[in-house]
């Protein structure tokens, strides 16, 4: 009878774990063509509203690659993850880097590429969780392997959290500027990608002066990668 009982868990764990590849293989498949007008982030915020009373309006509106400002590209590739056409979705010499500056005595800083922080957006949560960190290490192969670069970074300007309730390039640009996302310069692009790290509490039109610092210093890097003519490498 255990023996029996043993069986029919490994038959069902196995059709269970075949069934989350397929789902997932094919949500992954499905974003490659499809505009995202939502994510599991902006679920997770509007939960989070619902939980603490507080009242959130979403405001996303999908923008596809040529209706993004090349400044906005170019930025958050700067800020964010310089390497991103070089790798396959993990930096690990950032990682390194990171963790030799952890021992060092210094704080954990992230070395997330865009790539992965496509995945934790569209697809999972925002928590530390070693669940999380394994599920997001999943799609990020996936998205590597499935889109080319250009998708991935289209689908993250699209969908990455900018504010309380905004999301995308497009909402964000409108909310701070009052643009739309093809028209961002490159300052305001500069002071969008220096938000990123925490976008809930910094503002890109009413920066502090850690933020006008960090985005002059986002144009020197923009600068540094040869300008726009660095996406040809995506």
């Amino acid at each position: 009878m255990t023996r029996d009982w043993l069986r029919r868990g490994l038959r069902f764990l196995l059709f269970a774990m075949l069934g989350f590849v397929g789902l997932s293989v094919l949500l992954v498949l499905v974003f490659r063509v499809v505009p995202v007008f939502g994510s599991m982030v902006m679920l997770e915020r509007k939960v989070e509203s619902w939980v603490s009373g507080e009242p959130i309006s979403i405001q996303q509106q999908w923008r596809p690659w040529a209706g993004l400002s090349d400044n906005a590209k170019l930025a958050v590739i700067a800020s964010e993850d310089q390497r991103f056409p070089m790798h396959h979705g993990f930096d690990f010499s950032q990682m390194q880097k990171a963790l030799d500056a952890w021992f060092s005595g210094d704080s954990l800083r992230g070395a997330s590429t865009i790539s992965q922080q496509t995945a934790k957006n569209l697809f999972l949560w925002t928590d530390r969780s070693w669940v999380r960190k394994g599920l997001e290490a999943w799609f990020t192969v996936l998205i590597e392997l499935l889109w080319p670069k250009e998708r991935i970074l289209e689908v993250y300007l699209n969908i990455v959290e900018w504010d309380r309730g905004v999301f995308g390039l497009e909402a964000a640009a409108q909310h701070y500027f009052g643009v739309s996302a093809d028209r961002l310069s490159a300052t305001q692009a500069s002071r969008l990608a220096a938000i990123l790290p925490n976008p809930r509490e910094w503002s890109a039109s009413r920066p502090s002066a850690y933020i006008v610092k960090r985005s002059q210093w986002i144009q020197r890097q923009m600068r540094q990668l040869g300008g726009s003519a660095y996406l040809e490498r995506l």
